[in-house]
């Protein structure tokens, strides 16, 4: 089975922030985080981010 990793760069859902400890975050999930949104939910749930939505182009 191939994998397809999450690119949270190319998601709706993601969006830079202001604060220098938790420079990433979701809006789904309503997070802030230092890793990938994606990263983080990967290693706490063992399964790829659910909630990606693809930009429109």
């Amino acid at each position: 089975m191939t994998e397809k990793k999450i690119t949270c760069n190319k998601c709706t859902h993601f969006y830079v922030t202001w604060d220098k400890q938790y420079p990433r975050g979701c809006r789904t999930m309503n997070f802030k985080s230092k890793d990938l949104p994606s990263t983080v939910v990967y290693e706490s749930s063992g399964l790829e981010c659910q909630k990606f939505k693809a930009k429109k182009k």
